[in-house]
């Protein structure tokens, strides 16, 4: 096997990068030689190459996790200074090179603490160097570059997106977000495909309101799981006026549960509403947060399961992490012709009464018309 990869080794050298090639780049191999990107649907290692040359070795003897499939095999990238030796594999447990996947579970803390599970997915491994020595003894140093990314699985979906931390070293973890993945958008229809257009005077109350909270470009081993969906007034998920659409286990009567935890999208509709401290405004303007779990597929039963979960007391927001938001939604704090019957009952009202009035005097008039009649022609007489 080492006299093949030797053969190998020198068909392609060659082409590969020379000591002289590196200059003040050669030089003995740091543990800070790796970078990690943690994507959200792949994850792409860079080792610098330079002292993999200075070591005897070039990317063609770099071995991912002891795999020799192309796929998972090194490229050397040039066209950035210093050059590295690129790796990418896809966030897949069966096609992700040999990587360890670990899925770790812990009691939720701050906005998550109504739940005793909260799950973080590590993948891990490491990049070995195979020496192309032959005989009894070699004078080259074994390089090993671990690599780790944490995926939390359990987000606030409000306003702010966090883009995904690019770099990292061999021996340190590394964070990852899925967060980049997850959409919350409106709908008006039952079908999902025609987005909800909110007009600037506010739709009316109890129009059905649908909401999707999707997964795009994610995994396939990942479901979304919706945990808990409030409203507030406040874009951001603070200590402002909100109202819970749904939490671990209970739901308002008027939220329906289309799909959850099923696929890579989850479902539910709810009609529009105000809320009462906006009553002096003319529309009422208040936001969606959904508390959303990526679950595994085999998993995501399990937590939906009331026996894990813990009662929410009141809101808190001392661990805010990622966050988009909902579109606002506006309503009418009255109806238009709440407004315009009243004053239209009250006109036919007043003019009804202008007629009686006038017809009553009337035939007072006609009455004393009459007397004063008789009584002329009595005098006369």
């Amino acid at each position: 096997m080492k006299i093949l990869i030797l053969l190998l080794s020198l068909i392609v050298r060659s082409n590969q990068l020379s000591l002289s090639d590196c200059g003040s780049e050669a030089r003995r191999p740091l543990i800070n030689d790796i970078s990690v990107d943690c994507g959200t649907s792949s994850i792409g290692l860079a080792v610098e190459i330079c002292p993999v040359v200075y070591t005897g070795y070039n990317e063609t003897l770099l071995i991912l996790n002891h795999m020799m499939d192309p796929v998972c095999r090194a490229t050397l990238d040039e066209s950035v200074n210093p050059p590295v030796a690129r790796f990418n594999f896809p966030l897949n447990m069966t096609h992700a090179c040999g990587s360890t996947f670990r899925t770790t579970s812990a009691a939720g803390t701050g906005i998550f603490s109504d739940f005793s599970n909260i799950q973080t997915v590590n993948i891990s491994g490491v990049i070995r160097s195979i020496d192309p020595t032959t005989g009894t003894i070699t004078y080259n140093a074994e390089l090993k570059y671990y690599y780790s990314c944490a995926y939390p699985l359990e987000y606030l979906i409000n306003n702010t997106q966090i883009d995904v931390s690019a770099s990292s070293v061999s021996v340190k973890d590394n964070n990852g977000s899925f967060i980049s993945t997850l959409s919350m958008d409106l709908f008006s229809d039952v079908n999902y495909t025609r987005p909800m257009v909110i007009p600037e005077l506010g739709i009316e109350l109890r129009t059905n309101v649908y909401v999707e909270v999707k997964a795009t470009n994610l995994t396939g081993q990942y479901h979304v799981l919706l945990d808990r969906c409030y409203a507030s007034i406040s874009p951001l998920p603070t200590n402002s006026s909100f109202f819970n659409l749904f939490v671990p286990c209970s739901k308002d009567r008027f939220t329906t549960m289309i799909e959850n935890g099923d696929s890579q999208s989850a479902r539910f509709r709810f009609p529009a509403f105000r809320f009462i401290e906006q009553q002096n405004e003319t529309v009422s303007t208040y936001y969606l947060h959904c508390i959303t779990r990526l679950c595994e597929k085999s998993t995501c039963g399990t937590f939906k399961q009331c026996n894990n979960r813990r009662k929410r007391n009141t809101l808190d927001t001392s661990a805010v992490t990622y966050t988009i938001t909902s579109p606002e939604i506006i309503t009418k704090a009255e109806s238009t012709d709440s407004k315009e019957k009243p004053l239209a009952a009250d006109e036919d009202e007043s003019s009804v009464g202008l007629g009686v009035a006038v017809g009553i005097l009337a035939f007072v008039c006609l009455i004393a018309l009459g007397v004063a009649t008789v009584f002329y022609k009595r005098l006369r007489n």
